[in-house]
């Protein structure tokens, strides 16, 4: 059995942010607008996802 994947882009500037939503974003390995990662799809990453949805566009992978 295979874990779905999110695919997660970074769709804003992280400039002006509180430290912990940058740290949050950093911790899904997200660095500049526009770059896109995979994520297992889990409680954990769903929770920092939803911290900081203002700032990204998540997908099913």
């Amino acid at each position: 059995m295979t874990l779905a994947k999110l695919k997660i882009t970074l769709e804003k500037s992280l400039i002006g942010r509180k430290k912990d939503h940058i740290a949050t974003v950093n911790a899904l390995g997200l660095r500049k607008i526009g770059k896109v990662v995979e994520q297992e799809d889990n409680p954990q990453i769903r929770g920092m996802i939803q911290k900081v949805s203002y700032l990204l566009k998540v997908e099913e992978a």
